[in-house]
This record gives structure tokens, sequence and C-alpha cells, in this order.
């Protein structure tokens, strides 16, 4: 026969008596009642009760508050938990900020209780408070709080109901919290959980080590997150090095390729929020045995990308192009489109982090050469399969599309730090690729924007240029500029004008004799010119400005470009005053890229102001320009000397033992680090020479030029072939530097 349940107004005369006797003999009562689910009664419980004294029975069990000997204690905290966890199954009770502010006291007993069944029913309480309330779930982030909570998880049974719950409650809270509009206290709480999450995906070997993964991910990948802030301001290094540990373990074992997915992604958070070097720092971990290597590390991200990127493409392409059309199709290609631009994304970083590593100025190396010649040689491969992918789309008339303008991103990325690698696969898509459109795009932009970097280099070259003209390339690009300039200040940064502008300066320098027509975009181009830098007293932005509209004006002639509707005589004063402040700039002797200018400046003026009379008048208000010096003394070297040191192209000539000989005269600094440098005949070498060059020189050469220089000294000659051979006699002899000038 069932014992029939006490009535409820006992329960509620007990809880409501004066006497602590009477309230504990109510809460044991109280028990059956909140078991036996009436909400109406569950209420008016807590009502009788309160939080008060549930509060005060919380602090006595933990020891907090005198009396009562330790087995007491804990029968009182055993009770307080087993009737709020109760209480707390009706929302409305678990959302009263009485409950609410019980939050902080349940998760010290969690940190201190070794009882399972106790913190069974704490994990099981804060569940039911984050999900009834709103504002609860934010008390979690108080200091301390999650410290307290999630550490002791590793140590729970697998499979336990224990443990089923805490991943539950991280759920949760990962779900719910929102870091945009946080304190910096608060802040400091999500960071506890971050990397309570680190260490229980570096340790464990069970499902939850995936759970964390998949909630590390959703935490880190929040943009602009002021959750960034406050992990990079962290004193502690050691959950980096768990996340690091949990990637690899992830990586290295058999598992689905939607959990290496998530790995890679992780990854790309993590060098997203600590910049690209995170990959390669060589941090430290208590339990050495389980650290790999930095170079395998970088290698075994790098190479699961690659087998991932390698197998998305495949199967985009088949869904794309080959299969039949219908809605999971759809679903299933912008799922492997939105993978594919987290991996392009990953392979970026690592491109920019090898560049780091293998430049000039890396601080310190953590990874040797053979691990950068080995993911040198793997990014060749998976941006030769991008290139196919893209030529897939070509084939198929498919041009406007997000995956498709990530490939090109990707490609862009990569050509701008190798401008020479996929060379045939690249020129031959270079005009499909001009011609590519973002899903919401209506007309090209960003394509170009992404090729601009590797386009500011190979334009170097003629051949190039020559490929550009062919299919108007170089319209495009002007169609880019104008549309930055435009939009500058709000989209696009100063960087891709200037390498936009590069990029036409390099064409109309190396198609003079191409005849390049004067068009309406050329003037639309002036007039962005002439507006974009302003008043601004930026001589970078003066003298790249100045430098493009001086090779553009040398296409007509002020008679013709007045003539044009869109073009008026206060644009064509603009640019004058601009050109006037050019020649007028002071610029420093270590500039060797605004030297340059402004001797493509002074030699376009002398060539066309015959052709621009108003412009020269108002050139002469501030600028006295001389005509071109005599250089009978001048030492010019000679179309067989620079034959002797550059190919037909322009390029080192580094096939001919004989002619590199003679290499080791120039500076290595001279063409800088990445893009390629071409000389033709007709420039003038100047070689700047230490006091015992200039002496042997002198002593050689008696109509030797000079002039002050800073401590350095300017030396220009003719037949630069046997002077060349003469100071090769001369082992010690090496050069300061070389300057260019048309």
């Amino acid at each position: 026969m069932a014992t029939a349940t006490p009535p409820l107004e006992d329960c509620l005369r007990l809880l409501r008596g004066e006497r602590d006797e009477q309230k504990l003999a109510g809460l044991l009562i109280a028990a059956n009642v909140c078991r036996a689910g009436d909400v109406a009664a569950v209420v008016e419980v807590y009502r009788a009760v309160g939080s008060r004294f549930l509060r005060r029975l919380l602090n006595t069990g933990l020891g907090k508050l005198e009396g009562g000997k330790e087995e007491e204690r804990e029968a009182y905290l055993r009770l307080a938990v087993t009737v709020l966890s109760g209480l707390a199954r009706i929302p409305e009770v678990a959302a009263d900020e009485g409950v609410v502010s019980t939050i902080p006291l349940i998760a010290e007993i969690v940190s201190k209780s070794s009882d399972l069944t106790i913190t069974e029913e704490c994990f099981e309480l804060l569940s039911l408070i984050a999900i009834a309330s709103e504002d609860g779930v934010y008390r979690f982030c108080e200091p301390g709080v999650i410290a307290m909570i999630f550490p002791q998880i590793s140590s729970f049974p697998d499979g336990s109901r224990c443990l089923e719950l805490a991943t539950h409650l991280m759920q949760l809270l990962v779900n719910k919290l929102r870091v945009d509009s946080m304190t910096v206290e608060k802040l400091q709480g999500m960071t506890s959980m971050v990397t309570s999450l680190a260490r229980l995906f570096a340790v464990l070997h069970t499902t939850v080590k995936f759970e964390s993964l998949h909630m590390l991910t959703a935490l880190l990948s929040q943009k602009e997150s002021p959750l960034h802030d406050a992990l990079r301001s962290m004193p502690s290094t050691i959950w980096k090095s768990q996340i690091r540990v949990g990637i690899t373990a992830i990586l290295q074992n058999r598992v689905v390729s939607s959990e290496k997915l998530h790995a890679l992604l992780l990854a790309e958070c993590m060098m997203a929020i600590l910049g690209e070097n995170w990959l390669s720092e060589d941090y430290k971990f208590p339990d050495d045995q389980n650290m790999m290597p930095v170079d395998k590390f970088v290698l075994l991200v790098l190479e699961s990308a690659r087998i991932e990127v390698a197998v998305l493409l495949n199967e985009l392409a088949y869904l794309k192009y080959e299969s039949s059309k219908n809605s999971q199709k759809d679903d299933a290609i912008s799922q492997k489109e939105r993978n594919l631009a987290i991996l392009f994304s990953l392979i970026e970083r690592i491109i920019k982090m090898i560049s780091n590593a293998s430049g000039e100025g890396a601080s310190c190396q953590t990874i040797r050469e053979s691990t950068i010649m080995k993911a040198i040689t793997g990014l060749n491969e998976t941006v030769s399969l991008v290139l196919d992918f893209l030529q897939d789309a070509k084939d198929h008339g498919q041009r406007k599309g997000d995956d498709i303008l990530a490939a090109v991103r990707i490609v862009g990325s990569y050509l701008a730090e190798a401008p020479c690698a996929c060379k045939d696969k690249t020129r031959h898509l270079l005009e499909f690729i001009f011609s590519i459109e973002g899903q919401d795009e209506s007309s090209p932009f960003h394509s170009i924007c992404f090729m601009l970097p590797m386009l500011s280099q190979v334009t170097m070259e003629v051949d190039v240029c020559r490929t550009l003209a062919s299919f108007g390339g170089y319209k495009t690009v002007i169609d880019c500029l104008i549309k930055m300039i435009e939009q500058d200040g709000m989209m696009i940064d100063n960087g891709s004008i200037f390498l936009a502008c590069d990029t036409i300066i390099n064409f109309l320098s190396n198609m003079k004799n191409a005849h390049i027509q004067m068009e309406s975009r050329f003037i639309c181009l002036l007039q962005a010119l002439v507006a974009w830098p302003g008043t601004t007293d930026d001589s970078s932005v003066v003298m790249t400005v100045s430098c493009l509209c001086t090779l553009v004006l040398d296409l007509t002639t002020e008679e013709v470009l007045l003539s044009c509707s869109d073009f008026d005589s206060k644009t064509l004063e603009r640019l004058s005053e601009l050109i006037a402040r050019s020649l007028h700039q002071d610029i420093p002797d270590d500039d060797m890229e605004q030297s340059n200018q402004k001797q493509i400046i002074l030699s376009g003026y002398r060539q066309w102001s015959d052709r621009y009379p108003g412009v020269m008048n108002i050139v002469r208000q501030h600028v006295s320009v001389t005509s071109s010096p005599k250089r009978s003394n001048a030492l010019v070297v000679c179309t067989e000397a620079s034959s002797m040191l550059f190919d037909t192209a322009g390029h080192y000539n580094t096939r001919d033992k004989e002619k590199s000989r003679y290499f080791h005269l120039f500076s290595p600094n001279w063409c800088g680090s990445s893009a390629p440098t071409k000389v033709t005949s007709s420039f003038l070498l100047e070689f700047r020479l230490c006091n015992l060059q200039r002496d042997l020189l002198a002593a050689y050469n008696g109509q030797t030029e000079k002039r002050e220089m800073g401590s350095m000294q300017t030396v220009a000659w003719r037949n630069g072939e046997s002077i060349c051979k003469w100071m090769l006699d001369f082992a010690p002899i090496t050069t300061a530097g070389v300057n260019m000038y048309s």
C-alpha cells in the first residue's frame, strides 16, 4: 500500500515557522512535494521557505557560518541542494533572483564536493537556472564562478550522469552568452571558460573532446569579439599549447572529415586572434611527450588543409557542373562553400606566416628552411588545383559566385608572395579572373583587388603588360582604381589604391611604344586622382598620384584634353598644382621609391611640357625646372654593358656564368625581397661608392663626376663594361647601393 503524500498545508506551516528546526522539517517534506510536480504547490513552497533561509543553509553546509558538526553540515548541504534543484524545475522559480543569486555558492560546492550525487544535483540546478533566466546566465561570468565549475569535468567517469550534465551546461552557456556588451569583469569569466575547454580538449579522449572542440570554435569564431582582446591580454600561455595538442590529436587520428574541419577552423581562429605566428611558435606543455615539434605541426595543419581543399574542390565541381539539380544539392553546395571558405582563410594565414618566417625581417627562425620549402611546394600544388577549379568555372560559363571569388582571393594571396608561381595557368586565366563577380556584386571589383599585389609586381615585365593590353585588362584595373578612390575611407585601404596605381604606372611605362589611346576612362582617372590627395601632406600620396598623372598626360595634349566635355580647366589647374607640389617635394635620401617617382615625373614633364602650356605656366610659378642636364662628362652605362648583366626581358642573367661574375657589384637590396627588377639600356645606373671606391675610380678615370650624398659619393661613368671588368680586379670592392633612374 503506497504511503500518502503529506498534506501541503503541514509543509507550508512548518516552513513558515520561526525556528530553524521547523523549517528543516518542512524542507524534508518539501522535497517530496517537489517530486510530485505540482507547479502551483512548488511555487507556494518556494515562497514559504524564502531564498534567504536556503542561502543560509548553503553557507552553513560550506562551513562559512558557525554551528553544526561536520556530518550535520554535509546533511544541510545535501538537503539545500536537493530542495533547490527540485524547486528550480519550475521555470518561474529558477528565474527568480533569489535562486539565481545562489550560482556562486553552487559553483563552490562543485569545486569542493567529492560526492558525485551532490555534484550531479548541482549541475542539474545550474542548467535549470541557465535555461530559465536570460539575466541569470550572465551570473556565471562573475569572477571565479566558471573557474570553479569546469576544471572538475576531466575527473568525471566517462559516460557518467555528471559528465553529461556538465557538458550540457557548457553548451547552454556557449549558446546563450553574448560577449558584445560584457564588462571587462565578465569577459574574464569567459576567458576562464575558454581555458577550461582548452584543457578538456587536450587531455580527454572521449566524446567530450569533440564537444569541447565544437564549443571552442563557437566561442572563438565570432568576428571582432571583445573576447579576443581579453584572450590576447592573458599572461598564461598554457591554453594555447593545450589547443595545439588537441588539434594535433584530431588531425593525426582517423576521425570523420567534419571533425577535422572543426579542428582546422579552430587553428584558423587561433591565428586570427593571436596572429599567424601562433602556428609556428614553440610553446611549452607540461607533458612534453604530447607536444608535436613545431615543424611537424605546421606541415600537419597545412597538409590536412590541402587534402580537405582538394576533396572539396572536386566535390563542388561535380555538384555544380555534373549532377542533377535539386534542393538538397543546393544545400550541400552551400555547406561545402562555407567549409572551403574556412580552409582558404586558414591557408591564406599560413602563406602570411611563411612569408614572415622566410623574410629578412623575421625576428626569430622557429621553423627550419626545409620545412618552409616543403610548405611552398605544397602551396604550389594547391594553388594549381584552385586554378584548375577556376578553369572549370570558365569552361562552364560560371563567373559569378562567392566560391569562385574566394578561389581568386587565395590565388592572389599566394601569387603576391610568389608572383612567378603557376605563371602559364595564371596568365591564361587572367582575363576570366578579371570578369569574376561575387554573389552580391553587379560588376567585377574584388577579384581585381585580390590580384593587385601580384599585378603590381608582374607588370614590371613587358610580356605581362602586353597580355593586359590584349584583352583590355588595364582598363579594368583603372575602373577598379577609380572605384576605390571614390570609396576611400569606407571599405578600401590606401594600400590597395597604391598597388593599383603601381600597376598602371608599370603598364604605361612599359607600353609607351604601344600607342595606348586616350579615352574617357583616362579622363575619369585624372579626375579621381586629383580628388584623392585633397589637402593631404602625405608625400607618398602626392608623389604616386603625380607620377601616374604625368604618364597619363603623355597620351594626349592640353588642347585635346580641354576639348573633352567631362574635363575642364579647373581640373587641369588642380592637376598642374599637384605636379608642382611633387616637383617641389623634399625627398629623403633613403626613400628610393619616391626618388624614382620624382625622376619619372621630371622626365615626363620635360617630355610633354611643350604640349601643355597651361600646366607649364603653373609649374613655373612654383618650381624651376631646367632642361635635361648635359652629361658630357657623366658616364652612362651603355647597351652592351647592360646586356651583359640582364637578359632580353630585363632580368638578372644568371644562366651565363661569365656574365654572372658581375653580379656582386649590385646590392641585394636593390630589387627588394619580393618584386622582380627590370633594367633597360636607357636607364642611368648611379653607384653610390665608399671613399675607397671613389678614389680608385678617380685614379683610373679623371673624368668622373661627383656630388655629395650624405656620407656617400655618387659616381656615374661611361663604358660600363670596361669599368666593371676593371673593378673586378679589386676583390675587396663592393657597392653600397644602386639607384635606378629613367
